[in-house]
């Protein structure tokens, strides 16, 4: 088992770099999480790796292991009717009062891609939207480049994929499913910390945010909530998670979504 100490300094180097809640006491997960990339990065041990990381290893070595920790659950088609209702509802509407301006959609927190992939195959059949410009992020580059390619195993495709879906977009490729181009063309990738200044992305139309604020830190998530908060184009809109809390910057927009509007921009429309 991984010492006290070492899982005490894995903590809160997470809580450091990326406001990440990692549990001390959880000694399996940090293991499960840190012992392939200690592996990979040919070091003895776990504690190795930690003890390397504790004494000034480079950077790149810190980040991997934050990275690492940061894992967010990704599946196909998470909460159907999350999706279902933004593409049949949310999406054209925001469309049509953009005015023929291209319509931009961000996956923040975006993990292997399955979240905006499945928003992609679904808005790639629904006409008139006009220009869409879709747009995902992560923390982790290695599940940025997993994302990218478009390749998914058996078992990640039976995790909320609808046979249609599998059939109509994707290929079998030896031991794995890939997504069609057409689809994989929709979506730019950037890395990008939650917890950086997020003026450089730009604003968006809508934002969906529904696996990372569980992982944060309460004061994170505040931080975090700020951010999106400004990456809101007027009349934007955001997606968390169903159990996310919007706090007081964001007010529910839809009674059965965790869809949210700016507070700011409600005033304004009631003025």
């Amino acid at each position: 088992m991984i010492p006290a100490p070492d899982r005490a300094f894995v903590s809160a180097l997470c809580l450091a770099r990326a406001g990440l809640m990692v549990d001390a006491e959880k000694a399996y997960l940090i293991e499960s999480r840190l012992s392939p990339l200690a592996r990979r990065e040919c070091f003895s041990s776990t504690e190795a790796f930690i003890d390397a990381l504790r004494h000034g290893a480079d950077d790149r070595l810190a980040w991997a292991a934050v990275e690492a920790m940061a894992l967010p659950e990704s599946e196909f088609f998470r909460d159907h009717h999350v999706f279902a209702q933004l593409a049949d509802e949310v999406v054209p509407v925001l469309a049509r009062s953009r005015g023929g301006e291209p319509l931009r959609i961000w996956s923040a927190g975006c993990g292997t891609g399955q979240e905006i992939y499945s928003l992609a195959m679904l808005l790639a059949d629904v006409p008139g939207l006009g220009k869409l410009e879709l747009f995902a992020s992560d923390l982790s580059e290695r599940s940025l480049e997993k994302a990218q390619s478009g390749r998914y195993s058996q078992f990640e495709v039976q995790r909320g994929l609808p046979a249609r879906m599998l059939v109509r977009h994707f290929e079998k490729d030896g031991e794995f499913f890939a997504l069609s181009p057409r689809v994989r063309q929709m979506v730019r990738w950037r890395r990008v910390n939650l917890m950086d200044d997020l003026a450089r992305v730009g604003q968006f139309d809508l934002i969906l945010c529904r696996s990372a604020l569980g992982q944060l830190a309460p004061e994170a998530g505040g931080r975090v909530l700020g951010q999106l908060h400004a990456a809101l184009a007027p009349g934007g809109l955001l997606v968390l998670g169903q159990n996310d809390s919007a706090g007081k910057a964001f007010v529910r927009a839809a009674p059965d979504l965790s869809l949210y509007a700016a507070t700011d921009d409600v005033a304004r429309s009631a003025a």
